[in-house]
């Protein structure tokens, strides 16, 4: 066992983006300074792979998968011919894999948006438990987000380093004004910034009713937190019938049932202007109705659920407009966060910018408001045709079936935080990572293919590629916990680089080579942990759903003296269960920090 601790007290420093610092600099000269994205070699992609598949299957099917990669990498054979490709692409554009990897993880992806792709996050509970609170929290956070706007409008954004490197800020730049659009068969992300005159409203949604707020005056000056404060009451009392139909909901169904009751929905002018009006929104607020009250125990769990789904048809899931990338979320109950479309970023943008706007509001208001009388915000109007009023009912259904169907488990690890790893010299997240693999392994007896992402924000529009956390034993796991995050930052990882080259097979119209047919490619991709390190300053936790029916997701932030964690699985699934493994988790983390205080250091 402590040889699984010896691996770890090197830390790799690399995947920790805690510690990015932040650099005032113009967005397309930092940007043109980046490296790009390189095609990892082949034989080193071939080697690797190998190596994560060895713990996952067995020797048999590992002999099969040897002998076709053999193959695959004959010199002038089929390996070759695609990585020639690869390389020929990456001249030709500015990142190879970006526009693939929107296209296949995002919008070819046929699963609703809601639980399977959009992570939530939880802020801290609010202490407000009634409309004014509600709209003066909302006001000030709106401020805050246009705070934040001035910043990337302005190019003034401070650019992030990380290991002294810095970082891709494109992912700042897609996620306001921007929206995704269902289609038939995929989907497209549309962003309105850089549209001759871009959109100057917001989107607010209350009891399912969806209004138009004005959020900057004629001069361009955004309105004060008052005069948010004015708008949000005339939407509020303008929205008190809570019979309306919840048109949102159908943002939450199928991709291609949805895009196929897009296009009927638009064939009307009036729903037409009304859904471009949410679609080209700065952002959208969602002033929630409260949820049942639950014990403190089980309040983030609850907040975690709203975050995600809204709890179902009964509740809040038709007051979302789920394609939206940035949607607020503010209960009257003081429950409060975000849901984000994921297609055109990654968390740590998200949680930067949440961060900005958890310090904003701290401020004291200056109360320096105009009298001028504003205009009343405009309320969104949809003619509800028999169709639409069927797919409705059908996307209410399925959202039900979703909301039963997620096991959620938030909660905080209360006994340390990052303090402990690092008074160690360890890294906070292999220590969480190796206690992730502990913890499966106590429940299931044997590893999975565990998913941790890992950011390519060094170089031009990177995205992320995928740590792998598992290998043959635990003392191989924890150097695996070390050398391959080095690796995935650096471009080197082999998740994207297999699926490059599958792409451009497919691409060439040749045959797809037989290592993309093999049992073993499903086994390998097959993510039983899909886990995620989203560290804040703000004391709050994002959440998403599993990957796999069998699977789970796990979220963190490390904090200095606790650790936030979201769990979910599936009720569907007889297997997982979200609050047993939160418990073993908690119970590997403890088990590790007594192994090490019982160890003598000259001995590591």
């Amino acid at each position: 066992m402590l040889g699984i601790l010896a691996g770890m007290v090197k830390p790799s420093g690399l995947v920790k983006p805690v510690s990015v610092t932040q650099i005032a600099g113009r967005y397309l000269a930092h940007q043109e300074g980046l490296p790009k994205l390189p095609v990892p070699p082949l034989q080193q992609t071939c080697e690797y792979y190998l190596a994560a598949l060895t713990p996952i299957v067995d020797p048999e099917e590992l002999n099969h998968t040897r002998k076709l990669l053999e193959e695959f990498q004959k010199p002038g054979g089929v390996g070759e011919r695609l990585q020639k490709g690869l390389e020929q692409r990456t001249k030709k554009m500015e990142n190879w894999l970006s526009d693939w990897w929107l296209q296949t993880a995002y919008l070819d992806y046929r699963m609703p948006v809601v639980v399977h792709s959009s992570p939530g996050v939880v802020l801290p509970r609010m202490e407000f438990s009634d409309r004014q609170g509600q709209m003066r929290y909302a006001a000030k956070l709106i401020a805050g987000v246009l705070d934040f706007k001035s910043m990337i409008d302005n190019e003034t954004l401070p650019v992030e380093y990380l290991g002294g490197k810095p970082l891709c800020m494109n992912q700042y730049y897609q996620v306001l004004s921007s929206c995704r659009i269902p289609g038939t068969k995929r989907d497209t992300v549309v962003n309105y910034t850089l549209v001759k005159r871009p959109p100057t409203h917001i989107t607010v949604v209350h009891n399912f009713q969806f209004f138009v707020l004005d959020v900057y005056n004629s001069d361009g000056t955004p309105l004060t937190i008052d005069q948010i404060y004015i708008q949000l009451e005339k939407i509020w009392n303008s929205s008190l019938q809570t019979n309306k139909e919840p048109i949102g909901i159908l943002t939450s169904n199928h991709r291609n049932s949805w895009g196929k009751a897009y296009n009927n929905l638009i064939k009307d002018k009036t729903n037409k202007e009304s859904v471009r009006a949410i679609q080209k929104s700065i952002f959208t607020v969602c002033l929630d109705a409260p949820m049942p009250r639950v014990s403190d125990d089980m309040y983030r769990t609850c907040a975690g659920v709203q975050m995600l789904h809204g709890g179902g048809s009964r509740w809040n899931s038709g007051n979302r407009w789920f394609d939206k990338t940035l949607q607020f979320i503010i209960g009257e109950d003081g429950t409060c966060g975000l849901i984000y479309e994921h297609a055109p970023a990654e968390g740590p943008p998200i949680v930067s910018l949440i961060d900005h706007v958890v310090e904003y509001m701290k401020k004291s208001e200056m109360v320096r408001t105009p009298m001028v009388p504003l205009r009343m915000p405009q309320k969104l109007r949809f003619h509800i045709t028999p169709d639409i009023k069927k797919d409705i009912e059908e996307a209410k259904q399925n959202m039900n079936i979703m909301a039963h169907d997620l096991d959620m488990k938030v909660s905080v690890f209360s006994h340390f935080g990052k303090d402990f790893p690092k008074s160690q010299k360890m890294s906070p997240d292999a220590f969480i990572q190796m206690a992730l693999q502990l913890a499966y392994y106590r429940i299931y007896k044997r590893c999975c293919p565990t998913y941790e992402s890992a950011s390519l924000r060094m170089f031009r529009l990177g995205r992320t590629d995928t740590i792998r956390s598992t290998s043959i034993d635990s003392d191989k796991f924890v150097k695996a916990m070390d050398d391959p995050a080095k690796h995935a930052i650096r471009g080197q990882a082999i998740d994207r680089h297999l699926l490059g080259l599958k792409l451009q097979a497919i691409e060439d119209l040749a045959a797809l080579p037989e290592i993309f047919m093999d049992t073993s490619y499903a086994v390998v991709l097959h993510f039983n942990l899909s886990t995620s390190q989203v560290p804040a300053k703000t004391n709050c936790v994002m959440c998403f759903g599993p990957v796999v029916p069998d699977g789970y997701g796990v979220c963190y932030n490390p904090m200095d003296t606790h650790i936030n964690f979201a769990v979910s699985a599936f009720n569907s699934c007889q297997d997982t269960n979200a609050a047993r493994l939160a418990q073993a988790l908690e119970d590997a983390l403890l088990d590790i920090k007594t192994l090490l205080e019982q160890t003598p250091k000259a001995k590591l």
